[in-house]
């Protein structure tokens, strides 16, 4: 019997690498250079004998263009509307379309392995559209009936060998709905990008730009900067005022915290002041003395939003770094795949395989090897976004095995998925109130009880506030009482998290878009980050095109 001819597609050449090691027999195959390199194996399809080649693209196959003559500026943008659109091969020097013309040339089945959302949908027709004409025709019913799409949540043996037994076909309508997006978005972009830098250029000479561009996505992410510049910039400074209490227990100086905390009157504060310092000399009485138990829930499952906000607030990398790290963990099979709004384990994850791959490890695998022997509550709180699972690590890493940053990003996603298992933080409150010439007082200490899943997760921990032991009726001398005056101070920048946050929160963009239009304000100088917490700083660019 003649061998199958098997064309399998992904979205990279590193996937595809790494797919061809997973699926080949003892992972052995024969690579040839093209554009993208072709991997070449034998072994079995639908239970019969067949020769396999796995290729890649690198990305869209295809970019949205109007055709030459609206290429001009001096067409009125309003034209941009209506005007012909054509597909140009995003990357002519690769050649693509060819090698997949080429590399399909003859096969009895194509199978696609592009990423599996809609983008990846998208990507899988493009494919489809090259390959589709040099297949073989079927003996029955068409060549689209031999189009296979294997869906797939992380490069693990397991993951893709039941995709490749689970094989389904393309969602049209998925990828349709990204040909109209990118529709949507040249019209949009391209016209409002010559209205807006003609009108800026004409009211404003001396603009740091030759091109002021526009986005759907990006002038409402800029705006929430812009925004909070303006509330800065507005803010006026308003006095307060606070009156000040130490007092003395076991000849060690306490200082207590207002009940009123401040008024906006000096002779109010100065009244105050007066009354509690004509009660000096009685000292300050405990009232009372509240102890609470309290905890800290465990983190549910990571999700993208997650990950790029932990990476800028404790990593200090920019999303589309993050993003950028993320992808190559997946790619080299350390991590499952970075794209995903779920943040509950799905009813039949394994959650004790993954545990027991990081079980050895030397930083972390005693906490796995607890969760194991203790049986842990499997969690049940998070969303379930029907997308892809949330981010887990997938193959056990050291830190020499990784560089720099991919170490510090694949820590965390370990320690968060350790930490997710875990048990809650437990701690308790204490409040101790005090009474001074009718006036309330007050001083609160915490102390951790069990840290649990900060253990793991040292950077949430909660260290000790430590204050002496009262009595109720107790009366302690007052050291010094004083009126302190302050000002209201401006709300922050937005911080890159803060920003992802609001963007989520308004339904811009999406996980996997968000670290680019964050990128495009930052490298279009709308905005500049600034310092280690990652302010967000409006250019004068910036705020001239919103105000604008």
């Amino acid at each position: 019997m003649t061998p199958h001819k098997v064309l399998m597609v992904a979205e990279k050449p590193s996937l595809a690498e790494s797919l061809s090691r997973l699926l080949a027999p003892d992972g052995q195959f024969v690579t040839h250079k093209h554009s993208t390199p072709i991997h070449e194996w034998k072994g079995s399809f639908r239970d019969e004998p067949a020769e396999f080649r796995f290729t890649s693209v690198t990305g869209h196959v295809y970019g949205l263009d109007f055709t030459k003559e609206y290429n001009s500026w001096d067409i009125d943008p309003v034209k941009l509307f209506e005007a012909k659109t054509i597909k140009l091969e995003s990357n002519p020097k690769m050649r693509l379309i060819h090698h997949l013309q080429s590399a399909a040339k003859g096969v009895d089945y194509l199978v696609l392995w592009l990423d599996c959302d809609r983008e990846g949908e998208n990507i899988c027709f493009e494919v489809i559209e090259n390959c589709l004409p040099s297949m073989k025709h079927p003996q029955n019913g068409g060549k689209m009936s031999h189009v296979y799409r294997a869906k797939f949540s992380a490069i693990t043996k397991e993951d893709v060998r039941r995709a490749m037994k689970n094989l389904v076909r393309p969602n049209e309508d998925e990828a349709r709905a990204v040909d109209a997006r990118q529709e949507i978005d040249l019209r949009t972009g391209v016209s409002f990008t010559r209205f807006q830098t003609r009108f800026f250029q004409g009211k404003y000479g001396n603009l740091d730009s030759t091109v002021i561009s526009y986005g759907p996505c990006q002038t409402p992410t800029l705006s929430f900067c812009v925004e909070r510049h303006d509330r800065i910039q507005g803010f006026q400074p308003e006095p307060f005022w606070s009156v000040q209490l130490t007092v003395s227990k076991s000849d060690t100086p306490l200082k207590l915290s207002w009940g009123r905390e401040r008024v906006f009157d000096r002779q109010i504060g100065t009244m105050f002041v007066n009354r509690v310092s004509d009660a000096k000399s009685k000292g300050a009485k405990v009232l009372s003395i509240v102890t609470q138990k309290k905890s800290k829930p465990r983190p549910h499952a990571l999700n993208t939003v997650e990950m790029l906000k932990h990476s800028s607030t404790g990593l200090g990398m920019s999303p589309s770094e993050c993003m950028s790290l993320a992808e190559r963990l997946y790619t080299q099979g350390y991590i499952s795949y970075p794209r995903t709004e779920t943040s509950k384990y799905p009813e039949n994850f394994d959650l004790n395989s993954v545990l027991r791959e990081q079980s050895s490890h030397p930083d972390w695998g005693h906490y796995c090897a607890d969760l194991l022997a203790n049986k842990y509550d499997r969690p049940s709180g998070g969303t379930d976004s029907g997308d892809h699972p949330p981010i887990t690590p997938t193959r056990i890493a050291y830190e020499g095995d990784l560089p720099g940053n991919a170490w510090r990003l694949y820590d965390f996603i370990v320690r968060t998925f350790i930490g997710s298992l875990s048990s809650g933080m437990k701690y308790s409150t204490t409040s101790v109130s005090f009474e001074v010439g009718g006036e309330i007082f007050e001083c609160k200490g915490t102390k951790l009880l069990s840290p649990g899943f900060t253990s793991v997760m040292h950077w949430i921990t909660t260290t000790d506030e430590y204050i002496p032991e009262f009595k109720e009726g107790e009366v302690l001398d007052i050291q010094q009482v004083s009126l302190v005056e302050g000002k209201t101070s401006p709300p922050d920048y937005l911080t890159e998290a803060e920003l992802i946050g609001l963007m989520e929160q308004h339904g811009i963009g999406t996980d996997a878009s968000i670290p680019t239009h964050i990128n495009n304000i930052c490298q279009r100088n709308y905005v500049q980050v600034s310092g280690t917490k990652r302010y967000l700083i409006p250019t004068n660019l910036g705020i001239v095109l919103i105000h604008g």
